[in-house]
Formats: C-alpha cells, structure tokens, sequence
C-alpha cells in the first residue's frame, strides 16, 4: 500500500470513528506499529488530525480529506468511471471541470484522445494539461483552496458566468436524492453552483463512497444535473432514489 493511500485510510477512517489506537490501525492497514505512529505524528504535523496517547481523534482542518491524500484512494473506481465519463464528451465540445481526483482522471483520459477545450478551476489539472498542445485551456481564476487546489470565490463565478461550455463535470463530496449535490466548503459550492450554471449538462462524478451522502454545503438540486456516474459498490437504494428523480445514472 502506497503512504499516500495509507494516509488517506487512516484519515478516513479517524473521521467515521472519532478516535482510533494504534493497535486498530495496524491491524487495518495491515502494517507496523512504528509504522501507524509515525503516520499519525507526521499527520498531525499537518494539523489533520489530534494525537492521543496510544493513538490519535478527530481534529485538525475538519472533516474534507485534503486532494493531496485523495490521489491514490480508490483509483481504479475513479478511473473507470473517468473511461466511462469521457465516452458522454463528443468531438468539439467546450468541457468544464471543477477540481476533485475523479474529475482529475476524466481530463487525463480526454487530453489523450486528443483536441478539446477544457475550462477549469483547479489547478492541479490545468498543470497536468498545459503540456499537451491538442488541449486548448481555459483556467478560471479566484482565491486558491489549499484542500482541493481549486481556485473559488466571486471571481471565478464572474468567469464562468461569461462563458458556456457544453457539457460540466462537477466533483462533489455527497449526491443524494435529499439533499442534492454538497461539498464542504461554502465558497466551492458558489463556484461549483457556477459551473453546473453554464454548462449545458452536468454530469455528476462520484465514486461509491460519495452516494446516499450529505455534506455541508450544497451546490446544487438534482434537477440542476443531468447524470450521475458512479461505480458498483454504490449502495442500490441510494442510486435507485437518484434515479427516480429523472437524473440519469450509470454504474461502472
């Protein structure tokens, strides 16, 4: 298991419970003791979580796991919803992109198909992409987010609201029939709200663990967006209520 992955489930699972020893931890990850600990001490260095003795709590930035420990959890659902997601892009089309690592695997597969015009906010995908001469790129400015590397706020929804693309792919951190699509931060949600706004379609991308699930803020209702695409570890009641509500939705 990569550091970034084992990272990422202690952050995870830290935030399900509330507070975990080293002990539990070792047994989940399947690694040492001295392993766990040092994780957590270089963890908590980072303000993401709180130290206990004999383990570690909640803490730190809150609930949003940071885009840097995001990267390598779950990859092979996120790149198959990616191929899948790709495949609802047709030739020519202006595709707009928030930030997140699923929406990350979408403009990979997309600037190696070849031409296409990308609008996006984050900043990591509009570094992966300036190399390639085929993809023409349009980033959208505002005030940086150091958890998902998006740039947000009023002047990135100025932008988008100045310009149109055909199809959006929005990255959330809960899609549910309830409550719509949410993520954690108040001013990605305005952003966001902005791209699902001038798109033409919004295609929802969220693996598994994002279904049935609500965060804090909300981007946007159901009948905002014209897809989901998740993979098959999606609890079926979760995407059956989806469903219902006229979104289309495909499973990978």
């Amino acid at each position: 298991m990569l550091r970034t992955e084992r990272h990422a489930r202690i952050l995870e699972h830290v935030s399900a419970r509330g507070a975990v020893d080293v002990t539990e931890l070792s047994r989940l990850l399947d690694v040492s003791g001295a392993t766990v600990r040092r994780d957590l001490q270089h963890l908590s260095r980072l303000n993401l979580l709180r130290r206990t003795h004999g383990g570690a709590m909640a803490g730190g930035t809150g609930p949003e796991l940071p885009v840097r420990h995001r990267t390598e959890h779950r990859r092979a659902e996120k790149q198959a919803i990616a191929r899948a997601a790709a495949e609802l892009v047709p030739e020519g089309a202006v595709v707009g992109m928030t930030g997140g690592t699923t929406v990350t695997e979408i403009a990979r597969v997309l600037a190696a198909r070849g031409a296409v015009t990308i609008v996006t906010n984050a900043v990591n995908i509009a570094a992966e992409l300036v190399p390639h001469h085929d993809v023409t790129l349009v980033v959208v400015g505002g005030y940086a987010r150091t958890e998902s590397y998006e740039l947000v706020g009023p002047i990135a929804e100025k932008t988008l609201a100045d310009h149109h693309t055909d199809i959006t792919f929005l990255g959330v951190d809960g899609i549910s029939a309830t409550h719509g699509c949410t993520t954690h931060d108040q001013l990605e949600a305005a952003t966001d709200r902005a791209f699902a706004a001038s798109g033409d379609r919004t295609v929802v991308v969220a693996d598994h663990t994002k279904i049935g699930r609500a965060t804090f803020a909300r981007i946007c209702s159901l009948t905002d967006i014209d897809h989901l695409v998740t993979d098959r570890s999606a609890p079926a009641d979760a995407l059956a209520r989806i469903d219902a509500t006229g979104v289309a939705v495909t499973v990978v």
